[in-house]
């Protein structure tokens, strides 16, 4: 089955904005992020699991609200009490996914193509996210998440890097072209680069 990207229809390359006499490396960098797998782990109420016993890709899951356990490959953000979203460019990762989670314990759902995902990049990149999401953006640290809302749209906000501050955003698909039109407008004052 060939993959579409949930932003094939809007995302385009360029220089964009109040970009004439920048130096185009300090302009934010917006790109779509596509061929990630993205799983939904779920622990149940009644289950006796120990998470710091568990183990994916050399990343184990954390309890501690709003953190992000990584390697060079996966990410696993925390997305409420005993609920995870692992990120990974590694697509063979879901069968181990599988079979390291029993299913009388855990709930496991891959939403690899219900979300659109775009990544900023740059010295203001948490200044675009003030325009539209509530979050106090000064408290975002590196390998940390939030789930929160930006123009009225549902997103997970995930702090990649912060030297260049590089923030990864993941909403639903239906709403991806949404909001990548809200991320870019708010960008053009400064002026961006898609990339």
């Amino acid at each position: 089955m060939t993959s579409i990207s949930a932003l094939e229809n809007v995302y385009e390359k360029g220089l964009f904005g109040d970009y004439e006499d920048k130096n185009e490396n300090k302009l934010i960098k917006i790109q779509e992020r596509k061929n990630l797998l993205i799983v939904q782990i779920v622990q149940y109420k009644n289950s006796s699991v120990l998470i710091k016993d568990i183990n994916i890709d050399g990343v184990y899951l954390t309890n501690e609200a709003l953190k992000v356990s990584c390697n060079n490959d996966t990410r696993i953000l925390w997305s409420g009490p005993k609920n995870w979203l692992l990120v990974s460019t590694k697509k063979d990762l879901l069968k181990t996914i599988y079979q390291s989670f029993k299913e009388t314990e855990f709930a496991i759902t891959d939403l690899s193509h219900s979300r659109a995902i775009i990544e900023l990049e740059g010295e203001n990149s948490k200044e675009i996210l003030k325009k539209g999401c509530p979050y106090n953006f000064n408290e975002l640290k590196k390998n940390n998440c939030v789930n929160s809302v930006f123009n009225g749209i549902t997103v997970t906000i995930d702090m990649i890097d912060d030297n260049p501050n590089t923030v990864r955003l993941f909403a639903l698909r239906s709403f991806g072209e949404s909001l990548y039109h809200s991320i870019t407008d708010a960008c053009l004052e400064d002026g961006y680069k898609a990339i």
